[in-house]
Parts: C-alpha cells; structure tokens; sequence
C-alpha cells in the first residue's frame, strides 16, 4: 500500500487524532482545552490541503472559495471551528451558569426541590428528573435542558445525601434522548424532510421508541450509580457550605414557588412555543406577534431572560445587597468561561476532524454493505457520531447516504423506522470530541474518567436498546 495514501487516510488521521488527545488527557494530565486544541493541531497538520477542498466543496462552497479557505493556515481554521462553536453555545453557557447560581443562591432550586419530595417522595425523585428531562428536551436543545436541571440535581443531591450521580444520569437520559428522536429539534426535523416522514408520525414514534429507551438509560443508572457513586463535590458556582446552609433555611425564608420557577419556566416556554407555531401554524411573516415570538423565543434570546428573572429573585431574596448580586453574577461567569473554552476547542477538534473527510470515508466503506437498512442505518450514523462528535451531523449525513433508498418504494416497512435508526445511531458514542460531553462533565463536576464510564455508555446502552426495539416494530407493524 502507498505510504502517503495510508497517512492522509481519514481514518488514520481520526486515529492520530483520537490518541493525542486520550493520552494528553489520561496519561500526561494535561487541561481538556490544550489536549483538545493540542488534538485539533495535530489533525489540521496532517490533513492534506485537498482533502479540506473536497470538504468545503462538498458543504456547498464554490471552487474559488473552497479553495480559498483550503489553503488557509491550519491555526485560522481551528481559530475559525472554534468561534462557529462559541457563537452557538457561549451566550447559552454564560446565562445557563447565572440561572445556575442565583437558583442555588437565591434559594429557588431549594424551594423546587422541596415541593417536588412532597409529591414524589424521596425514591421517586431520580424518576422525576427522567421524566422531566424527556418531556423538556423535546421542544429544547439537550445543553439547555442540562444547564436548567442541574442547579435542581445538586440542591436534591444535597437535601437527600445520596444519588448525585444517578440524578445527573437521568438528566443526561432523558434530555439526549429526546433531542435525538422528537421534533422539532434540529436532528428529527432534517430527517423529516430528507426521507419524506409525516412529523406527526416522527413525534410518535420518537415519543414511544423515547419511553422505552429512557427507561432502559434509568435501569443502567442505577446500577452505575451503585457501583460508581459521584459525589456532590465543591465548585466555585455551587459551593456545598451554601447548598447545605439553604437546605436548612425555614420554609419561610425561601422564594414562593411560582417565583423559583421563573427562570426555568421563561426560557422553556418561549422556546417551545416559538417551535410548535414555527413547525405547525402557518402565520403571515409580516405578523407582528410572529416577529416578537421569533425574537423572544430565539433560545440566546429565551435563555437571556430567564437569567434576567433569575438575577431578580437573587435581588429579592438578598434585599437589595447590590455588591452581593454582584459578586454572585461574577462567579458565575468567571465558572461559564472555563465551560466555554473547553467546549469551544471540542468543537474544534471536531471541525478539524470533519475537513478530512472522515463522513465520505465512512459512506464509501458502508456502500455495499450487505445487512438489513435498519441496522445499517444504525450503525453508519453510530460511526460518523463516534468519529466526529456531533449528533445532529451524524443524522445528517446518515440521512444522505440512506435517503435514497427510504425514498424507493421498495422498503417493507415505513421509512420511519429507518428515521428512528438513524436517531438511535446518533447516540453512539460520546466522548472527548463531543461538546455535550464537556458539558456534562464541567457543568456537573464530573471528571473525564467518571463520564466515559457512566455517560458514554448511558447513551449507547439507550441507543442500542432503540435499535432492537425498532426491529422488533418493524417486523409486527411495518404502517405499510
């Protein structure tokens, strides 16, 4: 075999890759931001310029301009990944921690969690995160979802004294199942259009196929939260002197309900409205109300005034300690930057990833491959998920490669479970290049070892689970 064929082969580039950031991470110790931008260099180095062209080419670009940016220096387009990343989640992090903080400061997340023990009861309360999470993540992104519960996860963790770990399972089940499966996230709806699937069809069968994987993903945290309990630890935005003097606070002294759950309920509100009357209502676009509703619902935008609501609780209950506001909002941002500088250099890692090719490598491997459509489906989609990080890109790709064939006449089932396949595959295997694993880990102050034993598996385990129920649906109820 040709020795530069085999060097600029996406896939040893996706194993350079791969190695250099595992072995700066768990061997040498280094900070997640280096080993990621560290990985994000090395894969932008060793990828040949044509390989950044055909990509370029293939997203949609024209010669002059794919290879315009091909022949840019390796640091521009990191830098260039790594903004595209910051734009999407920078101001949702930043907001998200002052939820966070004035939540627990305020004694909101507290109030929260104790109206909710009075109905569930101590041993139900991981199962009403599951729920809660799932029911939350469909018309809202998985991250956001995330950002909103934990502050909850950590006053309950600390009101209970147990079970840190399997409460932030069932936030993580719950919301990535959801985002993958239902619409009108950004995944589902693509599948949608691309292999011609009735959305009300894909919302059932997102929401029954949903249920059992979740139920599954809670089986499995339970068990890893025995065998690996997480401890509620200290952070710099949740220290566990605060959370436990709120614990003991008298009834009296904490916020009303209503008012703890305005920063939840603004942003959940806004954005999920704003999703179903932008995928189901057909309003003039010169509509004022759809102007605001487009505004105020934009999730930047949603989540901006939930920690709006959040800083005037936090006022409230302080009574106009302004310097004490201050300093709050002040650690919650100094604590959301960290989060952003990692997840930002993930996305990089992954941009770089991408520009190899790495997604049509995979699909020239998988073309003629003989199995059944609804594993194959599964698994390309697992693959490219696996390999660059992202799962709505994943999906993407997958649904290009398979649209074709869903689209023929000639399956013996509806395309829909081909739909579900993919969105089950996109869930396989989230590690160190995908940003919501980083997001997990720094939000929930997990360490790196911590989530590729419970997170990662969590979400294949809820993933493979889908692939075997929607093999069992297809062959009992094909809907054709």
């Amino acid at each position: 075999m040709n020795i530069q064929y085999f060097t600029e082969d996406p896939l040893f580039i996706l194993a350079i890759g791969i190695l250099v950031v595992f072995i700066s991470i768990i061997g040498f110790r280094l900070h997640a931001f280096l080993a990621l931008l560290l990985g994000a260099f090395v894969v932008a180095l060793i990828t040949p310029e044509s390989a950044v062209l055909l990509y370029q080419m293939g997203k949609g670009a024209s010669e002059a301009s794919a290879q315009r940016l091909a022949t840019q220096g390796e640091g521009i387009r990191i830098a260039t990944e790594f903004g595209n990343t910051c734009g999407k989640i920078g101001i949702l992090i930043a907001m998200a921690s002052i939820i966070g903080k004035t939540m627990l400061e305020s004694g909101a997340a507290e109030k929260i969690v104790r109206s909710t023990l009075k109905v569930t009861g101590d041993k139900y309360a991981p199962m009403t995160f599951l729920g809660s999470s799932f029911f939350i993540g469909i018309p809202v992104f998985f991250d956001t979802v995330f950002y909103l519960m934990v502050p909850l996860a950590k006053a309950m963790a600390m009101r209970v004294g147990k079970n840190y770990g399997l409460l932030i399972l069932c936030i993580a089940a719950g919301a990535a199942m959801a985002n993958s499966l239902v619409p009108p996230t950004p995944g589902p709806l693509f599948l949608v259009t691309e292999m011609n699937i009735p959305i009300g069809m894909m919302m059932m069968g997102g929401f029954l196929v949903g249920l059992v994987t979740i139920s599954a993903g809670y089986l499995y945290a339970v068990w890893a939260n025995r065998k690996w309990p997480i401890p509620l630890r200290n952070a710099v935005d949740a220290p566990l002197d605060e959370i436990k003097a709120l614990s003991e606070k008298d009834e009296r002294e904490l916020p009303a309900l209503w008012f703890s759950l305005l920063p939840i309920v603004i942003p959940i509100a806004l954005i999920s409205v704003n999703a179903l009357i932008g995928s189901f209502a057909e309003v003039s676009e010169t509509s004022s109300f759809t102007g605001v509703l487009d505004f105020v619902g934009e999730k930047n935008v949603a989540l901006s005034l939930g920690a709006l609501s959040s800083i005037w609780l936090l006022a409230v209950q302080k009574k106009g300690d302004k310097k004490g506001l201050t300093a709050s909002v002040q650690t919650a941002l100094m604590s959301a930057g960290v989060i952003i500088l990692i997840t930002s250099a993930g996305g990089a890692f992954g941009g770089m990833l991408q520009q190899t090719g790495i997604s049509l490598r995979l699909a020239e491997l998988t073309k003629d491959y003989q199995m059944a459509l609804i594993p194959l489906a599964f698994f390309i989609t697992a693959i490219v998920r696996t390999a660059q990080g992202s799962a709505t890109v994943a999906m993407i790709t997958a649904s290009g490669i398979l649209a074709g064939m869903a689209n023929t006449g000639t399956l013996e089932y509806h395309q829909l479970y081909l739909g579900l396949a993919i969105a089950c595959g996109s869930k396989l295997i989230p590690w160190m290049n995908d940003s919501g694993f980083w997001i997990v880990c720094k939000m929930s102050n997990l360490t790196e070892q911590e989530a590729l034993k419970t997170f990662s598996p969590l979400l294949t385990i809820m993933g493979l689970v889908g692939l075997i129920v929607i093999l069992i649906a297809a062959s009992i109820f094909p809907l054709i």
